[in-house]
């Protein structure tokens, strides 16, 4: 009789694990409040509920300025506009990311170049960032990545030496500090996503936060169709387009924000607990502890799955892992230029051949660390799986054990599962609907 769920074993797991996203009654109480109050939407800007949130939402990561937008992406378009990168400026960017941090790169005309990333944090490799410099380049967009921030202590210093724009990517970060500073306040500008999985969450929306007056009036005058931003000290002058967010999204993140304190530390603490544990087991390796961290968000958990060999990959372990009842992902995040989410050609980004003998082709790119994480060793486990007790995290232990104990059964079906192909994530929306999380 198999002992591995996969092959027709008795799972490990069988109880879901906590939802997301969590809503409490006094959610309901504000959306109600907004709904009466015919005030839907997000003009006149900032709206009453949105300005609330954009000046707590920057406070609270140690910012003066917080300027919420329709979405994750947009926060990225709109830091890139005040910002002034231009037609053909070059922005590096971490190979390893959500494919909308390079696409948000060419929606301004721009053209992001792929750096490689740290084996221990899977951010952004500063010496790799380095060498990617060139005349062209105008800025610098890391990526604080799962449980991990980027080094933002070298990354600012290179900005600092090549006079290049410092904007981070904090979609996962939300709460979380690098040496006693806020995510999103050390650089020139924060953007943050409140997507459905994220920490915080409206279903969609963005925020932007940064210290610069001049930076957060052009913010509002882009989200606000061109209009002047409220204090207008500078007077500056550009086309705008709609970014705004609505009041509905307000109400639920002004909620979301009230809590992020508990429910970040309840995923601290057993993001803690699983460390320890999973530290234990021959093939598996936890990301590193990084002391620069003084106050975690986990969006998702990340371990590396390191085995004596290659009977095993990592798509058909993550498989059995799923199967014993742990929601888990694999190529949950691809070398961003090998993506089919990314298909980016000279014939619609024209910025890729400008000034060049030949269009800029990023199927050229190779980034070793980057292709490693993606292809064969990163296990992404999502955080509301962090939000439970204890035994909770237990399962998850017995199961990875469970898996790596009966690598040899596992093996012996690689036949059987010689197709098995980690599906894209252009294949998966036809597939994620049916799934628990």
């Amino acid at each position: 009789m198999p002992e591995l769920a996969l092959l027709g074993g008795r799972r490990i797991r069988n109880r879901p694990y906590p939802n997301w996203p969590q809503g409490l009654e006094s959610d309901r109480i504000r959306l109600l409040e907004v709904l009466e109050s015919g005030n839907w939407g997000g003009y006149p800007f900032p709206n009453r509920l949105a300005a609330e949130f954009g000046e707590r939402f920057a406070a609270y990561h140690g910012a003066r300025f917080g300027c919420p937008v329709a979405n994750g992406t947009i926060a990225l378009v709109a830091a890139l506009q005040a910002a002034g990168i231009r037609f053909g400026d070059e922005v590096i960017v971490p190979a390893y990311t959500w494919e909308g941090t390079a696409a948000a790169v060419l929606a301004v005309g721009a053209i992001p170049i792929f750096a490689d990333i740290d084996p221990d944090t899977y951010c952004l490799d500063p010496e790799a960032a380095r060498r990617a410099i060139t005349p062209k380049t105008r800025a610098l967009l890391p990526v604080h990545l799962a449980m991990r921030f980027a080094d933002m202590d070298a990354l600012v210093e290179l900005a600092v030496a090549h006079d290049l724009v410092l904007i981070e990517d904090c979609a996962h970060a939300h709460g979380g500090q690098y040496r006693g500073r806020g995510a999103g306040s050390i650089g020139d500008m924060g953007c943050f996503s409140f997507q459905s999985s994220k920490l915080m969450t409206a279903g969609e929306g963005g925020a932007v936060i940064t210290s610069r007056l001049e930076y957060y009036e052009l913010l509002q005058s882009l989200a606000n169709c061109g209009r002047a931003s409220l204090t207008d000290c500078f007077r500056r002058r550009v086309v705008g387009w709609n970014y705004r967010i609505s009041e509905f999204q307000a109400a639920l993140l002004l909620g979301q924000l009230e809590r992020l304190p508990e429910l970040n530390e309840r995923r601290a603490y057993n993001a803690a607990c699983l460390t320890r544990a999973l530290a234990g087991i021959d093939g598996i390796r936890p990301l590193p502890p990084q002391p620069a961290v003084t106050r975690q968000a986990i969006y998702g958990y990340v371990f590396q799955y390191r085995p004596p060999d290659d009977r095993v990959s990592r798509d058909l372990f993550v498989a059995a892992l799923e199967a014993e009842g742990i929601p888990c992902d694999g190529r949950f995040y691809e070398a961003v230029y090998r993506s089919d989410l990314f298909p980016a050609r000279a014939e619609d980004f024209p910025q890729l051949a400008a000034g060049r003998e030949r269009p800029l082709d990023f199927r050229a790119f190779h980034c070793p660390v980057a292709e490693r994480a993606a292809y064969r060793e990163a296990v992404w486990l999502p955080h509301f799986l962090l939000l439970g007790q204890e035994e909770d995290v237990e399962d998850i232990v017995r199961a990875v054990a469970k898996v790596l104990e009966h690598r040899e059964e596992l093996a012996a079906a690689g036949e059987r599962y010689a197709g098995l192909k980690a599906l894209s994530r252009a294949e998966r929306p036809r597939l994620e609907r049916h799934r628990n999380y």
